[in-house]
């Protein structure tokens, strides 16, 4: 039987926060050690926290909320590239992959693992503006990368952001691709379905496909 890959960053107090998000916490009003009958934990964070989903509401106005975001792009065929640029991902290196019949894609960098890291880094892999145009051409809906954002720390215009939510791309950031090769792979991403929201922590999963 086929191996599900689990490529979610564990929400804990250790995993780094993007600088003025919330940083995730957890208590326990209810334990069983201080006699209660049950344990009920209780946590605080924002929604974009470890591995999450981006909505296109996060950048525009009208766009979709996480809870509106299609089962159909979510979960299917997806592909995972190998990035070797160590400081942005580049449109020419996106255009030597075959794009064509790929939906669903997912980078790869040298940030696959850091999220183990509890300090932030600044220095993280992003999407140049002009690729994330690139991938809109190409017909992409679903993007993901493995640090907690596709755009360059400290950018001020977030081009990435809005060249791919303007278009309707879902994104998802902070996934653990340590133990994933390239290739092919059946996608399944469940963020929360928060009312409103402009993303949620997502559960995702992949499976080789053969």
């Amino acid at each position: 039987m086929s191996r599900y890959i689990d490529v979610t960053v564990p929400l804990s107090s250790a995993v780094p926060t993007f600088p003025g998000d919330p940083r995730f916490e957890m208590d326990f009003p209810h334990r069983i050690a201080d006699g209660k009958p049950y344990n009920v934990a209780r946590i605080k964070m924002g929604v974009h926290s470890a591995t999450h989903v981006d909505a296109p509401f996060h950048f525009k106005a009208d766009g979709a909320t996480v809870d509106a975001l299609p089962l159909e792009i979510l979960i299917g065929k997806c592909r995972v590239l190998e990035i070797a640029d160590r400081e942005r991902i580049e449109r020419a290196e996106l255009q030597k992959a075959d794009l064509r019949d790929d939906i669903r894609l997912l980078l790869k960098t040298r940030m696959s693992g850091q999220l183990r890291n509890p300090e932030f880094q600044e220095d993280f892999v992003h999407l140049a503006p002009e690729a994330a145009g690139y991938l809109v051409q190409a017909g992409i809906k679903l993007l993901g990368i493995d640090y907690l954002s596709i755009e360059k720390f400290g950018s001020a215009g977030f081009e990435a952001h809005h060249a791919l939510l303007g278009a309707g791309v879902i994104v998802i950031e902070g996934l653990d691709l340590s133990d994933v090769e390239a290739g092919d792979y059946d996608l399944i991403c469940l963020p929360l379905k928060i009312a409103g929201a402009d993303g949620a922590p997502a559960r995702v999963v992949l499976k080789r496909r053969v």
